[in-house]
């Protein structure tokens, strides 16, 4: 563009327009300019327009501010709207929108641009689609029966229009819907009703309702009849998952939903797990019985593979599948209004974060200009103009628009004199800025007086106008002048420099070596020109130290012309480099010395874990801080998945045993299979133990064969032939692998062939078998005797049995009662109750209750089992008469009672509280207590007080009780400074202190 139309566009403007142009500041535009590209305000929006609409018309909004007012033009599918040229009955412009009347899906529907335009530039909107909705109807033929037998899964397909669509089922009428349960299921993928167990209940005619949320619409198929047949017995059926998510994509902040159901009977619980985790992420929710996993504001660490497990008696079936999470574009980095010189050299780019990688590309005034960055090496005027960055991927698209205005001006000193009073520091360095505002680039000359200088090894003009004077001298005060001019004119400005006394560190700071807990002080003196002020600024490692923030630990001794520190309680986190400068408006100058804090060592980095076996693993990591003494040793310690807190860390055992202070690797041995560890270590010197390092990344050991067998097998004979063989389930950290059950071997005494049968549920702890010839015939004199044991197993094989236990199947109930039911009242509501059982028995029970108040039909029962001949007896009213009995027990039923045992439990303590004083010797190191005895009521329900108890700690930590007896006065020691919390009580008559009964 040359100067003449340069002239014509200034002139096409105010007068204060083109002052604005020439001598405005950059990267100033909008309201409170003159003049202005387009910016949108408002930009056009997905639309879905339907035939029931009443104004029968779509209006697309677009509006941009922009000075002068813009124009506007819309293209579809990337060909333009000619409302000017060719008007038609459809298309209308009001403002800046788009008015489609009586629309047409054949012609309308399409992709819409608004396109923004003036003097300064084109811009263009985002897209907007229109679509039109619409919802077919099902199809007319009648939909066939399905006959089921009751206890079987059923499927009925909704085959639904295809449409973005919901899915509920109507139960034989409308509006009757029918509600997902743990037994029924509505997938929203395909619309089907999945019935994991067909009951009797569950007869009656369906029909697939589709709703389609974008027009407010819905229809509902021909009904389906579904015919339950009933079965006896009804069998059971292994779980089947037929509804199973696929691969699964999620956008990033947003929420998505993963659907498993399965077949079977009993009808089958679900279970969903984050491979490679324990846990599923915190924003899961499991609703719909199961069915349903929704993961909401999806984040990147949620993908993962997830398992959904269908579990029931028979079976256990599962599914697995990825879930991936990606981004639509999200500016990190974008364009701004810029204003720049004719000629110079100027670069764009913007920067889009999402996943898939966004694809940049670039538009000038509506046109495609390029993709990736944008590099200008000599500016010119048609380089003006409105610039838009696009970022798009799958997901989305995103626009960023600037405007880029080259200018040309003569250079003024009007915004940016050359200051008029300047100092400069006795051999030191001094710049004397020049920066006029100018376009083209001006040339520069200076002046000292009437002298013209010239570069030479002290003095230079740099490249932005400045002057700088090396080992600056007296000699070089003076009066400075600089000269700018350029085509379109020149300028001048000047200033008068002062040479000052350099400021130097008399005094400084010294390297030292200080404990944990100690005061440091470091010295800092400086001398300086007196005509000015000095301020002392303190940084560690570079970081300014904010005295004001850190005061507990920082401090400045203010002293004239001294900037000394005083270091507080030095701690690990003060060691480093402390810098002292002493700084004045002319110069500044520096002094260093370094801070080592001796004491524990610092935290080991890198924890990490190399190699995982089913019992070990090898660890790694990197040496810590030792802070100023050697290490002597380092421990790892290990977090499981049962850890009860976050701070339940535990010493790991290693090989080798002890780690000494060179170590970096280690195996981590004696750990269980198939469970989740995290791990962390920390060194050890003569100051103690150091920090422990941050958590190893969670880790899962392999499994391993099960090697610990079930525990107290038993069992009992019951009636009809049942054989009822328990155990003990063993704590789920012994599982060591997926698919942990149980299988249980059993056979009669005289028996040469072993009975097994397989348990899948690992929550088990009973088995019964039925059997009609395990019953006692007239041909055994008193009881049969089976062998019994029990051994686990998982997915890597089985394990150990039990030991082989003895159950014996009785003829009948006991017939004898046990004999001496002894009991003694424990407290006000507890007793211990003894008594010589039967030999021939599976367990007794107790009964207890008030001989007057209570009926024996509602008294307390407890079972206890054969190994033990006593118990307590809890929940007992105070001051109560009691009866208790016992009677033996065995697979057949309860034997004949005991003779009644009868007993008093004992008077309620003390309800009130003792008033308590307190005195602390004045040396701090006794404490001396003493109360005021309660009144008693001779005539009340409450004991007599025997003794009074003292509870005392030192804050966070118990410390007492201790008990007193026939005095209220006492005092004891208190070795370590701190608070103390004081309370007394009274135990009554007939109670016991606590750890003596």
């Amino acid at each position: 563009m040359d100067t003449a139309v340069l002239v014509l566009l200034l002139l096409s403007s105010s007068i204060s327009h083109t002052v604005a142009i020439l001598f405005g500041e950059p990267k100033i535009f909008g309201d409170d300019a003159t003049g202005y590209g387009p910016v949108f305000e408002e930009e056009p929006l997905d639309i879905v327009y339907t035939k029931e609409s009443p104004d029968k018309r779509i209006s697309m909004n677009c509006r941009a501010r922009g000075n002068p007012a813009p124009t506007y033009r819309w293209r579809r599918d990337n060909w333009e709207i000619k409302l000017l040229e060719l008007p038609t009955d459809h298309y209308s412009l009001v403002g800046g929108n788009l008015i489609i009347n009586n629309p047409d899906e054949k012609k309308h529907a399409g992709t819409y641009v608004c396109v923004a335009k003036n003097i300064y530039g084109t811009v263009i909107s985002k897209e907007a689609k229109v679509k039109f909705g619409f919802l077919e109807e099902f199809p007319d033929e009648e939909r066939d029966p399905v006959t089921v037998k009751q206890g079987q899964g059923a499927v009925l397909i909704c085959d639904p229009p295809k449409h973005e669509v919901t899915f509920q089922w109507i139960f034989n009428e409308f509006p009757r819907f029918l509600h997902p349960d743990k037994r029924r299921f509505v997938s929203q993928s395909t619309g089907n009703l999945y019935i994991s167990k067909v009951e009797e209940s569950d007869a009656g005619n369906y029909s697939c309702y589709v709703f389609n949320p974008q027009i407010g619409k819905g229809v509902y198929s021909k009904f389906i009849s579904l015919i339950p047949i009933e079965e006896l017995p009804e069998r059971k059926y292994k779980s089947d998952l037929v509804v199973k998510f696929p691969d699964t994509t999620a956008m990033l902040n947003y929420n998505v939903t993963l659907e498993c159901f399965a077949l079977g009977n009993p009808a089958p619980h679900i279970v969903w797990r984050k491979i490679g985790a324990t846990d599923l992420p915190a924003s899961a929710e499991v609703s719909m019985g199961g069915a349903l996993l929704h993961l909401y504001n999806v984040q990147y660490e949620d993908a993962s593979g997830y398992e959904c497990e269908a579990i029931n008696q028979k079976w256990q079936d599962w599914h697995q599948a990825w879930l991936y999470v990606e981004a639509a574009p999200e500016w990190a980095v974008t364009i701004n209004n810029t204003q720049k010189d004719v000629g110079s050299e100027h670069t764009m780019s913007c920067v889009a974060n999402g996943k898939p990688t966004p694809y940049i590309r670039w538009l000038k005034d509506g046109f495609s200009y390029g993709k990736g960055e944008l590099k200008f090496s000599s500016l010119t005027f048609d380089d003006s103009g409105m610039y838009q960055c696009i970022a798009e991927n799958y997901w989305g698209i995103i626009y960023a628009s600037a405007e880029l205005r080259v200018i040309a001006c003569a250079p003024t000193f009007e915004f940016n004199p050359v200051k008029k009073y300047l100092l400069g520091a006795n051999n030191g360095r001094v710049v004397i800025e020049c920066k006029p505002r100018a376009a083209p680039r001006p040339k520069f000359t200076w002046t000292k007086g009437k002298e013209v200088l010239f570069n030479n090894s002290r003095i230079s003009i740099m490249f932005d106008g400045s002057l700088e004077i090396l080992n600056a001298t007296r000699n070089d005060e003076g009066l400075y002048t600089c000269f700018a001019e350029n085509d379109k004119g020149k300028a001048n400005s000047s200033g008068i420099l002062t040479i000052t006394e350099a400021t130097q560190i008399t005094v400084a700071p010294e390297d030292t070596v200080a404990m944990v807990g100690d005061e440091v002080r470091l010295q800092c003196q400086a001398s300086y020109d007196p005509s000015l002020d000095v301020t002392f600024i303190w940084s560690l490692d570079f970081r300014v130290i904010d005295l004001y923030l850190e005061w507990k630990h920082y401090q400045r001794v203010m002293v004239s012309a001294s900037g000394e520190l005083k270091i507080m309680n030095v701690q690990i986190a003060h060691e480093g480099r402390y810098t002292c400068t002493a700084q004045t408006v002319v110069d500044n100058v520096t002094a260093s010395a370094d801070l080592k804090v001796k004491g524990r060592p610092g935290p080991p980095g890198g924890v990490r874990v190399e190699e995982i076996r089913d019992t070990s693993v090898k660890l790694v990591w990197n040496r810590g801080a030792d802070h100023g003494n050697p290490v002597l040793g380092y421990t790892i310690q290990t977090r499981d998945f049962y850890a009860l807190t976050k701070d339940d860390w535990r010493v790991a055992s290693t090989s080798p045993t002890a780690l000494n202070g060179m170590a970096v690797m280690a195996d981590v041995v004696d750990l269980y299979p198939w469970m989740q560890y995290e791990f962390r270590v920390y060194a050890t010197n003569e100051f103690g133990d150091g920090e422990a390092s941050v958590p190893s990344i969670k880790i899962k050991t392999w499994d391993a064969v099960p090697v610990v067998a079930p525990t107290n097998v038993g069992g009992y004979g019951g009636k009809d032939g049942e054989l009822v063989v328990t155990w003990t389930v063993g704590l789920s950290r012994f599982f060591y692998g997926k698919k942990f059950g149980y299988v249980v071997a059993f056979k009669p005494h005289d028996g040469s062939d072993w009975w097994y049968e397989t348990i899948s549920d690992p929550e088990t702890r009973r088995y019964v078998h039925r059997d009609s010839s395990f019953g006692v015939t007239s041909d055994d004199f008193q009881v049969r005797e089976f062998q019994v044991k029990v051994k686990t197993f998982n997915i890597k094989g089985d394990g150990p049995y039990s030991l082989t236990t003895t159950v014996y199947y009785p003829r009948d109930v006991p017939s004898e009662s046990p004999t001496d039911v002894y009991a003694r009242p424990v407290s006000s509501h507890e007793a211990l109750v003894w008594w010589l059982p039967l030999l021939s028995r599976l367990s007794d029970q107790v009964k207890y209750w008030r001989k007057y108040d209570d009926t024996e039909p509602g008294a307390n029962r407890i079972f206890v089992p054969a190994t033990a001949n006593q118990t307590r007896l809890e929940n007992m009213r105070p001051d109560s008469h009691y009866l208790i009995e016992v009677r033996a027990y065995n697979g057949a039923g309860v034997g004949p009672p005991s003779e009644h045992c009868e007993m008093f439990t004992k008077r309620a303590p003390p309800s009130v509280a003792p008033r308590m004083w307190r005195y602390i010797s004045w040396t701090g190191k006794w404490l001396y207590v003493w109360w005021d005895h309660i009144p008693y009521n001779w005539f009340g329900n409450e004991s007599f007080p025997l003794y009074y108890k003292v509870m005392f700690r030192k804050t966070g930590y118990i410390t007492g009780p201790i008990y007193m007896t026939g005095w209220h006065f006492m005092d004891f020691p208190m070795p370590q400074v701190g608070d103390y919390e004081i309370n007394s009580s009274g135990p009554g008559w007939g109670e016991e202190p606590p750890g003596q009964l």
